[in-house]
């Protein structure tokens, strides 16, 4: 099992150090050549306007033709917004592979991220990370019936997954918890994609 981290910008390595706290092994991505051999795909937070100009046509080709050969896809933050069917606030391009609606900066600018202590809803039986941590978050405003809904903050979807891609409007990479990396690595088939 070898995961790829999306590393055109955002904090990639926090995510290959939750990896490694994992024992899973990981590569840094930036070309469609290096998906080969994947099991599974990180996409990071950072800043989602950004993240698209640097997605070339054949590099967003390749995320998707990975996703459609079976490979599992974990977006946190800006990730959450360029795996979404649409985005708003402002409309944005993204990969359309996350039946949902979201709203960038959904929680507001900077100065109002936050670290939230457990979600108000969990699936009974589901891990919710005790810790949520929250920077320029992004807001999913819906989901498709296809998407489970696995924790929420105020009747907001915050961790979601449909079938092999997940999203989280939080960065679970910056806290202790590695529940959501492990539930990720749950999702991976042994062999490449």
């Amino acid at each position: 099992m070898k995961i790829g981290i999306l590393a055109l910008q955002g904090d990639f390595e926090a995510h290959g150090r939750a990896l490694d706290d994992l024992g899973a092994r990981w590569a840094a991505v930036a070309v469609p050549e290096q998906f080969d051999g994947l099991t599974g795909l990180i996409i990071p937070g950072g800043e989602s306007t950004t993240m698209l100009k640097l997605l070339t046509p054949v590099l967003r080709a390749a995320i998707v033709a990975f996703h459609d050969r079976g490979g599992a896809i974990y977006g946190t933050c800006a990730g959450t917004i360029l795996l979404a069917r649409e985005v708003r606030d402002p409309v944005q391009e993204s990969l359309g592979l996350l039946d949902a609606v979201v709203g960038r900066n959904g929680y507001g600018r900077q100065l109002e991220s936050a670290i939230v202590r457990q979600g108000d809803s969990g699936v009974a039986g589901e891990a919710v990370p005790e810790e949520m941590v929250f920077i320029r978050a992004p807001v999913i405003h819906s989901v498709g019936a296809e998407v489970r809904v696995l924790a929420s903050i105020d009747r907001h979807p915050v961790y979601v997954e449909q079938g092999r891609v997940m999203a989280t409007t939080f960065h679970p990479e910056l806290s202790g918890d590695r529940s959501v990396h492990r539930r990720f690595l749950e999702k991976i088939e042994v062999k490449p994609v």
